[in-house]
């Protein structure tokens, strides 16, 4: 009897010790729809078109830099990206495709001069990025409206439906989309979702934003957020199907998010594999195929897999990991390795507003 209680104790031990890291990393939040979906990530297709889009957060006046600054660094990134993404190309023979999610409080007229060329050169697409605090439904409606109308007015950039209003793909700043930072910070709009839809926003691709606590419990997916009237309200969402595409709701574009078995803290503990791009989170090949296993898809579409991920481009360590450590020419090179060459894939390059029209098209059938 005392054996068996000391094997009960120190069980329970274990277990509570293996919660209190799940909760450390807030993994608490999305562990269980894991392990419940893990059926979703489980592919039958024979023939499998691989779409890869890198969403970049651009901000050039992170930390408070200097114009001079920030400007510098923006000519050296449009000089190094040309050079290296004019080396690779798609199985259909495009380049890499760069998503400038640009932030509206950032604004410099030539700054976003600089990126319009380069998307004009075919190199990637432009949309909007948004840092805000204690803000108000009213003052973000203002703040979309002026921004898309000033990003298309001036830049020519954006697009127009079919009715010709301005529509775009927004990221949320600091993660806290619809509210989502249980301290209420970096945001304070409970109904951000309606507020999106109302100004023209089609798509979104915040998450994934592990391990920050605004992750949301859906996970790998493809999926539709309707405002439910209190934060968070994509939280949870109906999957994205073939056949049923809705008006009255945002869809939702994630990146993977996985368990990276092969590489563990202490050995035990899988690290998170967020689709990141970072100085701290270089591509490789181990990486790619995580990314390919979240099987990102719509349903009764699954041989398309989308793969979405995000990087801070203009901050130091990540644009020297891009450029002098050769981040981008290991990420492509992984990509070609994986998928180009090989006759069960086609790999396409896509910008993130033609990540959506994809999806659109195939949702719309």
């Amino acid at each position: 009897m005392f054996w068996l209680m000391l094997i009960l104790v120190g069980g329970l031990i274990g277990l509570f010790g293996l919660w209190g890291i799940l909760k450390s990393r807030h993994m608490d939040i999305w562990i269980a729809s894991y392990i419940r979906t893990r059926k979703l990530r489980q592919s039958n297709a024979r023939h499998k078109h691989i779409y890869v889009c890198l969403a970049d957060h651009y901000e050039p006046y992170f930390n408070n830099v200097t114009q001079e600054v920030a400007r510098g660094l923006v000519d050296n990134w449009v000089e190094q990206y040309r050079k290296v993404a004019s080396q690779f190309s798609d199985s259909n023979g495009r380049p890499p495709q760069h998503s400038y999610f640009y932030p509206e409080e950032e604004y410099d007229e030539y700054v976003l001069q600089q990126i319009q060329k380069i998307c004009e050169d075919g190199f990637g697409d432009v949309d909007i990025h948004l840092h805000h605090d204690n803000d108000t439904a009213e003052n973000l409606e203002k703040t979309l409206n002026g921004f898309k109308q000033l990003l298309n007015e001036k830049h020519n950039l954006l697009r127009r439906n079919e009715k010709g209003e301005l529509i775009y793909g927004f990221i949320h700043g600091n993660w806290a989309l619809d509210n989502s930072r249980p301290d209420g910070r970096w945001c304070g709009v409970n109904n951000e979702i309606e507020v999106l839809q109302k100004t023209g926003c089609v798509y979104d691709m915040t998450m994934p934003s592990a391990p920050s606590d605004t992750q949301t419990k859906t996970i790998n997916q493809i999926y539709w957020a309707e405002e439910k009237g209190h934060c968070k309200s994509h939280d949870t969402g109906e999957r994205a199907k073939v056949g049923k595409w809705y008006q009255d709701k945002l869809l939702m574009i994630q990146g993977p998010l996985m368990l990276n078995w092969k590489n563990r803290k202490f050995g035990v503990i899988p690290k998170i594999e967020s689709s990141e791009l970072s100085g701290d989170a270089p591509p490789g090949l181990s990486r790619v195929k995580l990314w390919e296993a979240a099987n990102i898809c719509v349903e009764g579409a699954e041989e398309h897999v989308f793969i979405k991920l995000h990087t801070h481009g203009l901050q130091p360590k990540n644009s020297q990991m891009f450029f002098e450590r050769n981040g981008f020419f290991d990420l492509w090179s992984a990509l070609d390795k994986s998928f180009k060459n090989k006759p069960e894939y086609t790999l396409h390059y896509v910008s993130a507003w033609e990540m959506y029209e994809k999806v659109k098209s195939l949702v719309e059938k």
